[in-house]
Protein backbone atom coordinates (compact mmCIF):
# COMPACT_ATOMS: atom_id res chain seq x y z
CA UNK A 1 0.00 0.00 0.00
CA UNK A 2 1.63 3.19 -0.98
CA UNK A 3 -0.54 5.61 0.78
CA UNK A 4 -1.08 6.10 4.92
CA UNK A 5 -3.78 9.19 4.52
CA UNK A 6 -5.19 10.94 1.48
CA UNK A 7 -6.23 14.59 1.73
CA UNK A 8 -9.20 15.23 -0.80
CA UNK A 9 -10.52 18.24 -2.35
CA UNK A 10 -14.53 18.88 -1.73
CA UNK A 11 -16.22 20.83 -4.73
CA UNK A 12 -15.30 18.64 -7.82
CA UNK A 13 -13.37 16.17 -6.41
CA UNK A 14 -15.93 14.08 -3.85
CA UNK A 15 -19.34 16.13 -4.40
CA UNK A 16 -21.16 17.83 -7.21
CA UNK A 17 -21.69 21.38 -5.88
CA UNK A 18 -22.36 23.36 -8.88
CA UNK A 19 -25.80 23.03 -9.66
CA UNK A 20 -26.06 24.70 -5.76
CA UNK A 21 -23.65 27.10 -6.22
CA UNK A 22 -25.13 28.38 -9.94
CA UNK A 23 -28.50 28.93 -8.23
CA UNK A 24 -27.47 30.92 -5.02
CA UNK A 25 -24.92 33.02 -7.26
CA UNK A 26 -27.49 34.07 -9.41
CA UNK A 27 -30.31 34.77 -6.66
CA UNK A 28 -27.81 37.36 -5.49
CA UNK A 29 -27.17 38.47 -8.74
CA UNK A 30 -30.54 38.59 -9.41
CA UNK A 31 -31.45 40.41 -6.18
CA UNK A 32 -28.81 43.12 -6.73
CA UNK A 33 -29.99 43.58 -10.09
CA UNK A 34 -26.75 42.14 -12.02
CA UNK A 35 -27.04 40.11 -14.98
CA UNK A 36 -27.25 36.14 -14.44
CA UNK A 37 -24.25 33.43 -14.93
CA UNK A 38 -24.09 30.33 -16.82
CA UNK A 39 -23.55 27.34 -15.05
CA UNK A 40 -20.29 27.08 -17.35
CA UNK A 41 -19.10 30.64 -15.98
CA UNK A 42 -19.68 29.48 -12.59
CA UNK A 43 -17.73 25.95 -13.00
CA UNK A 44 -14.73 28.18 -14.37
CA UNK A 45 -15.20 31.02 -11.33
CA UNK A 46 -14.88 28.39 -8.22
CA UNK A 47 -12.59 26.79 -6.47
CA UNK A 48 -10.73 29.82 -4.73
CA UNK A 49 -13.76 30.52 -2.27
CA UNK A 50 -16.93 31.99 -2.35
CA UNK A 51 -15.53 35.93 -1.96
CA UNK A 52 -13.83 35.37 -4.90
CA UNK A 53 -16.85 32.87 -6.41
CA UNK A 54 -19.09 35.89 -6.11
CA UNK A 55 -16.36 38.61 -7.15
CA UNK A 56 -15.99 37.30 -10.20
CA UNK A 57 -19.33 36.68 -10.81
CA UNK A 58 -20.14 40.44 -10.64
CA UNK A 59 -20.11 43.00 -12.97
CA UNK A 60 -16.23 44.62 -13.20
CA UNK A 61 -17.28 47.63 -12.24
CA UNK A 62 -19.33 46.81 -9.12
CA UNK A 63 -18.34 49.03 -5.92
CA UNK A 64 -17.23 47.97 -2.78
CA UNK A 65 -21.24 48.14 -1.21
CA UNK A 66 -22.49 46.00 -3.96
CA UNK A 67 -20.16 43.58 -3.60
CA UNK A 68 -20.53 43.39 0.08
CA UNK A 69 -24.57 43.33 -0.72
CA UNK A 70 -24.28 40.45 -3.08
CA UNK A 71 -22.06 38.38 -0.94
CA UNK A 72 -23.96 38.46 1.69
CA UNK A 73 -27.18 37.61 -0.02
CA UNK A 74 -25.43 34.67 -1.52
CA UNK A 75 -24.28 33.34 1.87
CA UNK A 76 -27.58 34.14 3.41
CA UNK A 77 -29.24 31.81 0.73
CA UNK A 78 -26.32 29.30 -0.04
CA UNK A 79 -26.70 28.26 4.20
CA UNK A 80 -30.49 27.52 3.03
CA UNK A 81 -29.93 25.81 -0.26
CA UNK A 82 -26.72 24.25 -0.55
CA UNK A 83 -27.84 20.26 -0.47
CA UNK A 84 -30.59 20.83 -2.49
CA UNK A 85 -28.65 19.40 -6.13
CA UNK A 86 -25.95 18.07 -4.39
CA UNK A 87 -24.73 15.03 -4.48
CA UNK A 88 -20.99 12.94 -4.13
CA UNK A 89 -20.27 11.45 -7.42
CA UNK A 90 -20.76 7.98 -8.21
CA UNK A 91 -19.04 5.45 -5.97
CA UNK A 92 -17.44 8.01 -3.58
CA UNK A 93 -19.08 6.73 -1.20
CA UNK A 94 -18.01 3.46 -1.59
CA UNK A 95 -13.96 5.18 -2.23
CA UNK A 96 -14.48 6.29 1.55
CA UNK A 97 -15.50 3.10 2.74
CA UNK A 98 -12.61 1.16 1.11
CA UNK A 99 -10.07 3.54 2.55
CA UNK A 100 -11.45 3.41 5.79
CA UNK A 101 -11.32 -0.44 5.73
CA UNK A 102 -8.29 -0.81 4.56
CA UNK A 103 -6.65 1.60 7.51
CA UNK A 104 -6.06 4.73 5.11
CA UNK A 105 -7.09 7.99 6.80
CA UNK A 106 -8.76 10.37 5.30
CA UNK A 107 -9.24 14.39 5.02
CA UNK A 108 -10.90 17.18 3.22
CA UNK A 109 -8.78 20.48 2.91
CA UNK A 110 -11.04 23.57 1.13
CA UNK A 111 -11.34 26.65 -0.01
CA UNK A 112 -15.36 26.57 1.11
CA UNK A 113 -16.68 28.52 3.84
CA UNK A 114 -16.56 27.14 7.37
CA UNK A 115 -20.43 27.66 7.90
CA UNK A 116 -20.82 25.06 4.60
CA UNK A 117 -17.87 22.22 4.60
CA UNK A 118 -18.67 21.06 7.77
CA UNK A 119 -22.44 20.53 7.71
CA UNK A 120 -22.28 19.35 4.00
CA UNK A 121 -19.33 16.58 5.05
CA UNK A 122 -21.60 15.50 7.56
CA UNK A 123 -24.78 15.11 5.48
CA UNK A 124 -22.87 13.72 2.90
CA UNK A 125 -20.45 11.38 4.24
CA UNK A 126 -21.31 10.80 8.08
CA UNK A 127 -18.44 9.22 9.94
CA UNK A 128 -16.39 8.55 6.87
CA UNK A 129 -13.60 11.18 6.82
CA UNK A 130 -11.13 11.58 9.83
CA UNK A 131 -10.85 15.82 9.33
CA UNK A 132 -12.62 17.97 7.63
CA UNK A 133 -10.64 21.58 7.44
CA UNK A 134 -12.55 24.91 5.52
CA UNK A 135 -11.37 28.29 5.01
CA UNK A 136 -11.38 30.12 8.42
CA UNK A 137 -9.68 29.51 11.53
CA UNK A 138 -6.75 31.98 10.42
CA UNK A 139 -4.88 29.46 7.79
CA UNK A 140 -4.67 30.79 4.63
CA UNK A 141 -6.59 29.25 1.95
CA UNK A 142 -5.29 27.22 -1.20
CA UNK A 143 -3.12 27.07 -2.87
CA UNK A 144 -1.49 28.13 0.15
CA UNK A 145 -0.09 24.48 1.92
CA UNK A 146 -1.70 25.53 5.48
CA UNK A 147 -4.56 23.45 5.43
CA UNK A 148 -3.08 20.60 4.54
CA UNK A 149 -0.11 20.87 7.18
CA UNK A 150 -2.88 20.98 9.87
CA UNK A 151 -4.65 17.68 8.25
CA UNK A 152 -1.70 16.09 8.31
CA UNK A 153 -0.92 17.18 11.94
CA UNK A 154 -4.34 15.95 12.76
CA UNK A 155 -4.03 12.57 11.08
CA UNK A 156 -0.55 11.87 12.68
CA UNK A 157 0.72 11.27 9.44
CA UNK A 158 3.81 12.49 7.46
CA UNK A 159 4.06 14.18 4.41
CA UNK A 160 5.84 11.25 2.06
CA UNK A 161 3.03 9.00 3.31
CA UNK A 162 0.13 11.27 1.86
CA UNK A 163 -1.33 12.29 -1.39
CA UNK A 164 -3.71 15.30 -2.40
CA UNK A 165 -6.42 14.96 -4.69
CA UNK A 166 -7.84 17.53 -6.69
CA UNK A 167 -9.32 18.68 -9.52
CA UNK A 168 -8.35 22.32 -10.33
CA UNK A 169 -5.07 23.97 -11.16
CA UNK A 170 -5.62 25.54 -7.28
CA UNK A 171 -5.07 21.67 -6.00
CA UNK A 172 -2.16 21.32 -8.10
CA UNK A 173 -0.47 24.25 -6.76
CA UNK A 174 -1.30 23.29 -3.20
CA UNK A 175 -0.02 19.88 -3.27
CA UNK A 176 3.20 21.38 -4.69
CA UNK A 177 3.45 23.81 -2.05
CA UNK A 178 2.89 21.15 0.87
CA UNK A 179 4.86 19.28 -0.91
CA UNK A 180 3.27 15.97 -0.85
CA UNK A 181 2.00 14.25 -4.30
CA UNK A 182 -1.21 14.77 -6.16
CA UNK A 183 -3.71 13.17 -8.46
CA UNK A 184 -5.80 15.04 -10.43
CA UNK A 185 -9.70 14.14 -10.87
CA UNK A 186 -11.00 14.71 -14.25
CA UNK A 187 -14.78 14.86 -13.42
CA UNK A 188 -14.40 17.65 -11.65
CA UNK A 189 -14.76 21.49 -12.86
CA UNK A 190 -11.81 21.68 -14.91
CA UNK A 191 -11.17 19.66 -17.96
CA UNK A 192 -8.57 16.67 -19.11
CA UNK A 193 -7.06 19.66 -21.22
CA UNK A 194 -7.26 22.51 -18.77
CA UNK A 195 -4.85 20.24 -16.12
CA UNK A 196 -2.44 18.83 -18.43
CA UNK A 197 -1.45 22.75 -19.58
CA UNK A 198 -0.15 22.53 -15.55
CA UNK A 199 1.85 19.63 -16.25
CA UNK A 200 -0.14 17.13 -14.50
CA UNK A 201 2.05 14.27 -13.55
CA UNK A 202 -1.45 12.10 -12.68
CA UNK A 203 -4.69 11.76 -13.13
CA UNK A 204 -7.45 9.52 -13.00
CA UNK A 205 -10.92 9.45 -15.11
CA UNK A 206 -12.93 7.72 -12.65
CA UNK A 207 -13.46 6.89 -8.97
CA UNK A 208 -12.37 3.33 -9.70
CA UNK A 209 -9.07 4.10 -11.05
CA UNK A 210 -8.24 6.61 -8.38
CA UNK A 211 -8.84 3.51 -5.89
CA UNK A 212 -6.42 1.42 -7.78
CA UNK A 213 -3.84 3.89 -7.50
CA UNK A 214 -4.20 4.64 -3.64
CA UNK A 215 -4.62 0.72 -2.96
CA UNK A 216 -2.20 -0.63 -4.91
Amino acid sequence: MKYKAVVFDLDGTLLNTLEDLTDSTNFALQKCGFPERSIDEIRTFVGNGISLLIKRAVPDNTNEADFNKCFDIFCEHYKGNMLNKTRPYDNVLTLLDNLKKNGIKTAVVTNKAEFACRQICSEMFGGRLDAVIGAGDGLEKKPAPDGVNLALETLGVDREDAVFVGDSEVDIQTAFNAKIDCIAVLWGFRTAEQLNKLGVKCSVNSVFELEKLILF
